[in-house]
Formats: C-alpha cells, sequence, structure tokens
C-alpha cells in the first residue's frame, strides 16, 4: 500500500471515518430495536382491526379517530422457475418479469465474455472507499 504524504492527515481522516461509523452503527442498532418493538405493536392492532371488520361483516370504518378498511393483497410467485420461463416463452409474456438486471449475474457474464456486450448496456462505475480498522 501506497505511503501518504500528509500523512497525519489521513490518519485523522481514518480516525474520524470510524468514529462515524461506530457511531452510526449504534444508532442504527439502538433504531431497529425501537422499531421492532413498534412494528411488533402496529402488526398487533392490524390483526384487531382486520378481526373487528371480520366479526363485524365489514369492509371499512369511520372512526372520530380516522377510517380503517380491509381490502385483499394478493401475492404471486413461483417455486418452479423453469416451468415459469417455459410458460412466458410459449404465452408471449414476458411483462411477468420485472425489468431489472441482476448485477451479480451480468458483472460475471462480462468478465467471462468481454467481446459480448448486449445492445443498450449502460455501466456507471464509481471508486469507493472502504475503511478498517486495525
Amino acid at each position: 500500500m501506497g505511503e501518504v504524504e500528509d500523512e497525519p492527515n489521513a490518519a485523522k481522516l481514518t480516525e474520524v471515518y470510524l468514529k462515524i461509523k461506530t457511531k452510526r452503527a449504534e444508532l442504527s442498532a439502538s433504531f431497529k430495536e425501537a422499531d421492532s418493538a413498534l412494528s411488533e405493536q402496529l402488526d398487533q392492532v392490524r390483526k384487531a382491526l382486520l378481526t373487528y371488520c371480520e366479526d363485524h361483516g365489514l369492509e371499512s370504518v369511520r372512526t372520530p379517530a380516522g377510517l380503517f378498511y380491509r381490502s385483499v393483497k394478493t401475492r404471486y410467485w413461483t417455486s418452479d422457475w423453469q416451468s415459469m420461463y417455459k410458460f412466458v416463452l410459449e404465452n408471449e409474456v414476458p411483462e411477468f418479469f420485472d425489468k431489472r438486471l441482476n448485477q451479480a449475474n451480468v458483472r460475471q457474464y462480462l468478465e467471462d465474455n468481454p467481446d459480448l456486450v448486449p445492445k443498450g448496456l449502460n455501466v456507471d462505475s464509481e471508486y469507493a472507499i472502504a475503511v478498517r480498522k486495525k
């Protein structure tokens, strides 16, 4: 590793960076703990409101504090990707997939095939700094 001419400044910047990183980790842990407790409380209240709707056969309820309502939330996923790919190709429904690239797979493909770059592929690279304790 190269030595920097202004070593005291670099040492001080490294020290400050690590102090800030430590403080952020402490704050993050504290936030996550408090947020987790609040999230659990919200989940209990959410379940109670759903039960209220079910027990009274209601879809929405207006109260002096506000309105709450229930709705159906549906999620879709597959446990058989091979069959799903086949279905998408056979039925010409590429809109089943999100439009995003798997970063690790694209990186690996380009490393393995540097002469085969897909048309329209954009690449943005920037330097990053990593700091570790001694």
